[in-house]
């Protein structure tokens, strides 16, 4: 590791089960999820979706992917009570969607093209928080949201910045139904991370926001300790068929946060619940070293939230570390992947000094972030 210590200072959670951090982990305690049956009788699917009615935020120039994203920092900003317009200030925003919804109902031209481009939504989310620096967006599939941390570290690290806001959200329209649904990969029940009867995955709706200092002001907070990132170029949707490149992703974070396997005392696992994805991360953690790690998965609690996946697990898994327990994986009862790894089935409660994110996404992306006491 080099460079500034990074510090993670304020957070939020915005989602269909709870609009603070503190909200969602007192239901996630609870074992409450915010997957539910959604559709009609042709077309059912299992999902966390915001009520159609549900007004996110009373001002109507911004979209619903929009508003999420406004929302979430600005809970985050009251928090810490950072003024968003300070020159060494960065916003830095991920999403895998973004507006892409407008195709269904707008009509396309140059407008909507201008509409929908994810900088766009940067640029006005940025005007409306007084942002002065240009934000930066991390679209890269399904670890958007931990490579968003990663950037963040590596530009307060330099010095460049001192105070980094790092928001994900996704919103889940039909355009994205249809994409899982051409792959065969939703499940037509609650999802079940790395369980043997696991059959795809649920989509959810997000936000997540992280924000991040250098100041030594909040030592003491937890950190941000080191990051990796990878690609294993195997296929368009299909992941590695070894796991070597995740490990090898997990590998380079513990490297850059300067500890070793043995230092692990968690791990917040992507666990999306489809048949390969799952084998793949259960390799990849294996090669690691880290099959007796215990670890968990959140997606039987929110589904997939797409871009705000990796900051909305990191949040969660943050809180646990703080104060306990660490959650369950919900829909897991046995073992369903050749190599080994500790699912949690039941709350941990245990001390935990370091924890590992891990995410994969279409592409062959692979990206792992260490956080620590």
């Amino acid at each position: 590791m080099s460079g500034k210590d990074v510090f993670v200072i304020a957070d939020n959670v915005f989602t269909p089960l709870g609009k603070t951090t503190m909200e969602n982990f007192d239901l996630l305690k609870q074992n409450i999820s915010a997957v539910k049956r959604q559709g009609d009788k042709s077309q059912p699917c299992y999902a966390a979706l915001f009520d159609q009615d549900e007004v996110l935020l009373n001002e109507w120039d911004y979209t619903k992917f929009e508003q999420l994203l406004i929302r979430s920092v600005s809970d985050a900003l009251g928090q810490a009570g950072i003024d968003a317009t300070g020159e060494k200030t960065i916003l830095i925003i991920s999403s895998t969607k973004g507006n892409i919804s407008l195709l269904e109902t707008e009509e396309n031209g140059p407008g909507l093209q201008e509409r929908i481009a994810l900088s766009t939504s940067a640029a006005l989310v940025a005007k409306y928080f007084g942002f002065v620096n240009q934000p930066v967006i991390i679209s890269n599939a399904c670890v958007s949201g931990v490579i968003a941390i990663i950037t963040a570290m590596r530009l307060l690290r330099t010095g460049q910045y001192e105070t980094a806001v790092v928001v994900g959200a996704d919103v889940i329209s039909e355009f994205v139904l249809s994409g899982f649904r051409s792959f065969q990969a939703l499940s037509p029940q609650v999802c079940r991370p790395f369980d043997r009867s696991r059959d795809g995955l649920n989509l959810g709706e997000g936000a997540g926001t992280i924000m991040l200092s250098s100041g030594k002001k909040y030592t003491g907070h937890i950190k941000v300790m080191g990051g990796g990132v990878s690609n294993d170029a195997n296929h368009i949707s299909g992941p590695s068929r070894t796991g070597q490149e995740l490990a090898y992703a997990i590998n380079r974070s513990l490297t850059d946060a300067g500890l070793t396997a043995d230092d692990i005392d968690f791990i917040s696992a992507h666990g999306t619940a489809t048949v390969y994805n799952d084998e793949m991360e259960a390799n990849a953690i294996g090669l690691a070293g880290l099959r007796n790690v215990p670890l968990n998965s959140l997606k039987g609690y929110y589904g997939h939230t797409l871009g705000a996946a990796g900051l909305i697990e990191s949040i969660i898994s943050i809180r646990s570390m703080k104060a306990g327990p660490f959650l369950p994986t919900p829909g897991f009862t046995e073992l369903g992947v050749t190599q080994p790894v500790n699912v949690c089935a039941s709350p941990l409660d245990i001390s935990a000094k370091n924890i590992l994110k891990t995410a994969s996404g279409f592409g062959g992306c692979n990206a792992a972030v260490v956080f620590g006491k």
